[in-house]
């Protein structure tokens, strides 16, 4: 007999639930203009600094979202180093052309954007729901205009 077995149904049963969740949120009807407005237009901080948008069309943003819908699955977030290799990608580079710097900048635009939220006492950020659905329809948007357009993206 198997001591595990309650524990991995657990775990099997909550992955299962992220991923239907995930699939869920992917079919919903968005906003599109809303969306899209929340997303490129700057926020300012209770401080008063000012957070640029993500500009739509930009490949370090487009890199940015696609790279979220990846990591809504994982139970534990992901970190800077995590996130790294995947925007490496889009452009071409190595993840060691990207500084620690850069993805800190990244990261903060995505956090006061509400895509993604720290996991308290920790390094780590987990993806907001609100954060999977925007990244997952401007991702398909982007990919769809730049198709249509015939343009490599």
């Amino acid at each position: 007999m198997c001591t595990n077995l309650p524990a991995l149904a657990e775990i099997g049963f909550q992955a299962n639930r992220r991923l239907l969740h995930a699939q869920r949120l992917s079919h919903d009807p968005v906003n599109g203009a809303g969306t899209l407005a929340s997303i490129t237009s700057p926020v300012s901080t209770t401080a008063g600094t000012r957070v640029p948008g993500l500009r739509f069309g930009d490949l370090r943003a487009h890199a940015l979202l696609a790279a979220l819908c990846a990591f809504k699955l994982p139970p534990h977030g992901f970190a800077n180093r995590d996130l790294r290799p995947l925007i490496a990608q889009f452009p071409g580079t190595t993840p060691e052309a990207i500084t620690s710097g850069q993805m800190s900048y990244d990261l903060r635009r995505l956090r006061m954007h509400s895509l993604i939220q720290r996991i308290p006492h920790t390094h780590r950020y987990q993806v907001t729901s609100t954060g999977l659905t925007q990244a997952m329809f401007l991702t398909r948007l982007h990919d769809d205009l730049t198709r249509q357009a015939g343009i490599a993206a």
